[in-house]
C-alpha cells in the first residue's frame, strides 16, 4: 500500500510539517514529446546487447518527461519488465512515498533508469550493456532539459559521476552531468532501503537537499 507524507514521515520518526512545493513543473514547450516517441520506439526495437534476447519488454520512462526532478536508477526489475514502466514494485512504490514526502508526485518527476532491459535474475548490469544504452538516457536527459537529476543507488552513481567513491562519500554534495553540467545528487535506492530501513532518515536528508536545490534555483531565475 502507497504511503502518504505523514505516514512515510512517521515511519522514520520524524515530524509532520507543511512544506511549500517549489518542484512543480514550470511551463515548457511541449513540442519535444514527438522526439521523446521517437527515442522511445529506438529503445523498443533495440537489439544493441544480449539483454533484448530475455527481455519481456523495453522500459523506457514514467512521469512528466518536463519536470524539473528527473530520478535516475540502474536497471529494471522484475516487476518493470512485466509493465514496461521503472520502479513500479516495492521499490518503486517506496520511491513515490519518499517523493511524496517532499511534495513531489507524478506531475513533478520524470522517472528512467540506465538501462532499458532487465539483466536476468536481477544481477548488476555489465559494464558493456552500460555503455550500449548510455547513449539513449543521455538523450533522454537533453531532450527532458531536468533542472536537477537524482542518482538512486551505487551503480546508477557510480556510472554517472564515473567514480568508484562509497555512496555515503557521494551523498549531500551537489555534482553535476554530462556537457551540459545538469547538476546531480545522490541518494540510496530504495531496494536498498527496504533492506536497511535505518537509512530511511539519511535518504530524507537527500531529498530536502534537493529539494532546497530546486528552490534555490528557481529563486535565481525569478532575479
Amino acid at each position: 500500500m502507497k504511503l502518504s507524507h505523514p505516514d512515510y514521515l512517521q515511519w522514520m520518526g520524524i515530524d509532520t510539517f507543511q512544506r511549500k512545493r517549489v518542484t512543480e513543473s514550470p511551463a515548457r514547450d511541449e513540442t519535444g514529446l514527438a522526439d521523446f516517441d521517437t527515442l522511445q520506439e529506438e529503445v523498443k526495437n533495440c537489439t544493441a546487447c544480449p539483454l533484448h534476447c530475455s527481455r519481456t519488454q523495453t522500459v523506457f520512462a514514467r512521469g512528466n518527461p518536463h519536470a524539473r526532478l528527473m530520478v535516475i536508477g540502474e536497471a529494471p526489475g522484475f516487476h518493470e519488465d512485466r509493465e514496461g514502466k521503472p520502479f513500479v514494485g516495492r521499490a518503486g512504490k517506496l520511491l513515490d512515498a519518499m517523493l511524496s514526502a517532499i511534495g513531489i508526485d507524478g506531475n513533478s518527476v520524470y522517472i528512467a533508469n540506465i538501462l532499458k532491459c532487465r539483466p536476468p535474475g536481477n544481477r548488476d548490469p555489465e559494464a558493456s550493456e552500460i555503455s550500449q544504452c548510455t547513449p539513449f538516457l543521455d538523450r533522454q536527459i537533453a531532450l527532458a532539459k531536468p533542472d536537477l537529476l537524482l542518482a538512486v543507488g551505487r551503480i546508477a552513481a557510480h556510472h554517472l559521476l564515473k567514480t568508484k567513491r562509497p555512496l555515503g562519500q557521494l551523498r549531500q554534495t551537489l555534482h553535476t552531468y554530462g556537457e551540459d553540467q545538469t547538476p546531480l545528487i545522490v541518494t540510496y535506492h530504495p531496494a536498498y532501503l527496504l533492506r536497511n530501513p535505518a537509512d530511511k532518515r539519511r535518504a530524507y536528508t537527500d531529498l530536502q537537499f534537493a529539494t532546497r536545490t530546486l528552490a534555490g534555483q528557481e529563486g535565481k531565475q525569478d532575479e
